[in-house]
């Protein structure tokens, strides 16, 4: 018997020895694949936090007038810039020992086995703050072990690598409350308003109730749940330390005013623009669809909000509903490019192609100051001319012709000066200039102004044939509105990352391109578009807006049979603006032609309003200003009936005295006709004006 008790507990110590050996290999097999985890987790090095976002969009001011939309509303907000209070609610709520575990809460998972065990179902949870973030950022939500695996494998990962504010930030801007909203900004904007940084405590206690279940305790589906829910935290936040239970009391006793909805208005700000802005960001800057649509970018545009309205109102103001014609308006500031304001079309919902940019349509009249002033670089000047008549121009040999015609088959039949052919659109002038100088010169001068499109090499090209875009027809005039510095149109000053850190930003150094007394002399002759008295065989172009007008603009109509121009400026701003049928079809009525002349007379005066009046600065040197005759081009006389402040580059200003009007010395009226004596706009705001 004895023999047996001492086998037995033999026995028993050998089993006891095993077992401690197992549990110690067991122990150092775990210690060995914890050590494993944590380095493999450590070479890895920190995972990447990017998570989709939404694009935002300001405008000049700062004004957010869009964002990038897949259906998700997605903001990133700095944790100093979230409500304390929805900071600490969360906190006391999701994990009130978040600053203190590692990642995982052992007593909190303890304490959810057996609340789950003695309900017999799954009535607790146990996830920390930095499980829930590495499941937003990484994983799916499926109940599956290798989920939870991978689960625990990424808190490590984010444990390791950043700070407890850097996840805690991370996680604020990632839990989805509902309705599409993912963290605490966008969520703050579509529940009550207002940004998450303006929280009141009774809305924060109230917002970080939702994520629990966003379709149960959203104050939108059940004020009863939310409210039940919001006491909850309310009291765990004065369990935990936070509040006082009088500030809990009064908050839960809080009226709350709900928003319920995102401000999809802001959408609908300049759409044309937005899409260009998108555009540039890809071919421009090389984004890729993605990155701008979901990578979190702050993009600040060029665009000023009150112009684009006054763009927009014009726009639509003087084409009737049910007409088909469309507008296209770029405007943009002519000393550094900076595009304003932008129609593309007169309804986005309808037609998304974009005619400020995309349309390719024949320029008319308005690609004659590229004409003349490639002219003025061989010589010519203001008071050139040539003769104004029907003419049949002959070309091999006299094999092809070419018949140009002015406006209404009028004609000078005499000689006009350059600077009268420029205000009246007279044809013949253009195509003999253009002729003269060689149709290669044309051509090449476009290409200076910043034309990219292709240019046929014909006669008719002087009279806009070949087309091009309205973007760049506005900043062609602006290196003439500038004194001949080199832009490019402009549509994104800055673009930060997710982060703010700036991957972008334009410093765009303005590059002396023309010469500055040809471009001023250029500038000065296209006021006379406004100018009666360049009246002659017809009235100046600009003459059916003159009254509109109510400070000094230089500037040029044109049209074909298909498409009508304006193109103006101001020493602030350049307008292009263009109207016609998208698929090429004629006007059916004389009125539908001035429909660009109107909408940019109407939107230059409207966007200027409240800006100071100023005028055609000329440059230091190089230019000489002298009063001539507008009909002969020659220097005035005090027998001279009309006069005209005329500038030429020092050294081209006319020698000669007009003598056409002596003879009528003795016949001239001594006194002149109330109309006559009427002080006309451009006296009013032009110094060198007479």
């Amino acid at each position: 018997m004895e023999i047996m008790t001492n086998h037995g507990f033999r026995k028993t110590v050998k089993y006891l020895r095993a077992l401690f050996f197992i549990g110690l290999i067991g122990m150092i097999c775990m210690f060995i694949l914890i050590m494993g985890i944590l380095g493999y987790a450590k070479i890895l090095g920190a995972p990447p936090l990017a998570v989709p976002q939404s694009t935002l969009f300001f405008a000049d001011d700062g004004t957010l007038v869009g964002e990038s939309n897949n259906g998700q509303k997605r903001y990133w907000t700095k944790l100093e810039d979230i409500s304390p209070d929805l900071v600490d609610a969360t906190i006391s709520i999701e994990d009130k020992n978040f600053f203190s575990h590692h990642g995982f809460d052992y007593k909190r998972v303890a304490g959810a086995i057996l609340a789950d065990l003695k309900a017999m179902a799954k009535v607790q949870g146990a996830s920390t703050i930095t499980q829930q973030y590495a499941r937003n950022l990484f994983l799916e939500h499926d109940k599956t072990w290798k989920r939870k695996l991978l689960e625990a494998f990424y808190t490590i990962r984010l444990e390791m690598n950043y700070t407890k504010k850097q996840i805690l930030e991370g996680y604020l801007n990632t839990i989805y409350y509902g309705n599409g909203t993912y963290g605490v900004e966008a969520a703050s904007q579509y529940y009550f308003g207002k940004s998450a940084s303006k929280l009141t405590l009774s809305e924060a206690s109230m917002l970080a109730g939702i994520p629990k279940g966003p379709g149960i305790y959203s104050p939108l589906s059940s004020m009863e749940n939310a409210k039940s829910r919001q006491k909850i935290i309310l009291q765990s936040m004065v369990t935990n330390g936070y509040i006082s239970k009088h500030k809990a009391e009064q908050a839960a006793s809080q009226k709350l005013q709900l928003n319920g909805e995102h401000d999809t208005k802001k959408a609908k700000i300049a759409p044309y623009f937005q899409d260009a802005v998108k555009n540039a960001l890809k071919n421009q800057l090389g984004l890729d669809d993605r990155t701008i649509a979901l990578g979190g970018l702050k993009v600040y545009t060029t665009l000023n909000l009150k112009q684009q309205e006054a763009a927009e109102l014009e726009a639509n103001k003087y084409v009737s509903d049910s007409s088909e014609i469309q507008i296209g308006l770029v405007a943009m500031d002519p000393k550094n490019g900076n595009v304003k304001a932008m129609v593309g079309g007169r309804d986005y919902e309808k037609s998304p192609f974009n005619r400020a940019v995309q349309a390719i349509r024949q320029p008319g009249s308005t690609i004659k100051p590229l004409l003349y002033y490639a002219a003025l670089e061989h010589g010519f000047t203001p008071s050139s001319t040539m003769r104004s008549e029907y003419t049949t121009f002959q070309f091999d040999d006299g094999n092809a012709e070419y018949t140009p015609h002015n406006f209404n088959n009028k004609y000078a039949d005499g000689e006009i000066t350059l600077a009268q052919a420029l205000a009246v659109s007279d044809n013949i002038f253009a195509v003999k200039t253009h002729l003269f100088l060689g149709e290669e010169t044309l051509i090449d001068t476009a290409k200076r102004f910043g034309l990219s499109t292709k240019m046929e090499k014909v006669p008719s090209l002087a009279l806009g044939t070949s087309g091009v875009r309205v973007i760049e027809m506005a900043n062609a005039y602006s290196l003439l509105a500038n004194g001949g510095k080199k832009v490019t149109p402009t549509l994104i000053t800055r673009v930060e990352d997710y982060n703010g850190n700036v991957i972008f930003e334009n410093k765009q150094e303005p590059e002396q391109v023309l010469d500055p007394a040809k471009a001023f002399v250029m500038t000065q002759m296209l006021t006379g578009v406004f100018d009666p008295k360049l009246n002659g065989y017809a009235k100046v172009t600009g003459s059916t807006v003159v009254d509109t007008l109510t400070r000094p603009y230089a500037g040029k109509s044109g049209s074909t049979e298909t498409d009508s121009w304006m193109i103006g400026y101001s020493p602030q701003l350049v307008t292009a603006v263009w109207a016609g049928y998208d698929l090429g079809k004629p006007f059916e009525a004389a009125a539908e032609k001035t429909y660009a002349k109107n909408v940019w007379a109407h939107f230059m005066e409207e966007a200027l309003d409240g800006k100071p009046v100023k005028t055609f600065k000329p440059p230091k040197e190089g230019v000489i200003g002298v009063y001539v005759d507008p009909a002969t081009g020659k220097l005035a006389t005090k027998d001279c009936p009309v006069k005209r402040f005329t500038y030429f580059e020092k050294g081209t200003e006319p020698a000669d005295y007009c003598t056409e009007h002596i003879h009528d010395r003795d016949e001239a009226p001594q006194d002149k006709s109330a109309k006559e004596r009427k002080v006309p706009w451009y006296k009013r705001v032009f110094p060198w004006g007479s």
